[in-house]
């Protein structure tokens, strides 16, 4: 069976890769997903505690949510980037740089192969087999793509759509203000407010709103003072 334009565009791919990582080094390649990951991690950490001040001084709510995720992100990757590019310049010019090197290309091979599988997968989820173009069903390549495919698959949730949906509630129930400080439920903040203690004058000024027998006790109390 003829080599097919997939597995032209496999290899093409996985050779690309892995020059530019063999290029950059080992460490840098690795450093760099690092970076994405802190960015990723101080958005996350900083997102409920910044947004409040840009929707102060943004009046709309989807341009201060973009500033504030944006800007920690970008701020964020920058900073980290800087530090790890110096990093992986001194361990290229150190003994160990071919190692380096070497590893890096490694990676890149294992990085374009990823690339294409994912690609692969979406399309195969899109284009019924039947509907396929002749050189995807018919390449040498189809069973790696397909096998590695399932192994990604199979490390996500089995219900990817409860889990999502998990996240948002979880997020927007971290996004609900908590009440004010020392507020309880049905306590107002105005004048007529209410509390737990009851209200005394109300009390004195309604005498209606004795029991009866208490009523009768304080008539008898006050029989009593008269014929003294």
């Amino acid at each position: 069976m003829p080599i097919t334009w997939l597995d032209i565009v496999l290899l093409s791919v996985m050779l690309i890769s892995g020059i530019l990582a063999m290029i950059r080094g080992f460490m840098r390649e690795v450093l760099s997903i690092a970076a994405w990951g802190a960015a990723a991690v101080a958005t996350a950490l900083l997102y409920n505690k910044l947004l409040p001040i840009a929707k102060a001084n943004i009046s709309s709510d989807i341009v201060a949510t973009g500033a504030v995720i944006g800007g920690v992100f970008l701020i964020t990757l920058l900073v980290v980037s800087i530090i790890t590019v110096r990093i992986s310049d001194m361990i290229l010019d150190s003994r160990i740089g071919a190692l380096d090197r070497t590893l890096g290309f490694l990676f890149g091979l294992g990085r374009g192969l990823i690339i294409v599988v994912v690609a692969f997968v979406f399309f195969a989820w899109l284009v019924p087999p039947a509907k396929q173009p002749e050189g995807v069903r018919n390449a040498k390549s189809r069973v790696v793509l397909e096998n590695t495919g399932e192994w990604l698959q199979a490390l996500l949730p089995q219900d990817m759509d409860n889990y999502l949906s998990q996240l948002l509630k979880k997020k927007k129930g971290d996004d609900q203000e908590p009440p004010p400080e020392g507020a309880t439920p049905g306590q107002r903040s105005d004048l007529g407010a209410t509390s737990g203690r009851p209200d005394v004058t109300g009390s004195v000024q309604n005498p209606a709103g004795y029991q009866q027998a208490d009523r009768n006790d304080m008539r008898q109390l006050i029989d009593a003072t008269k014929t003294r």
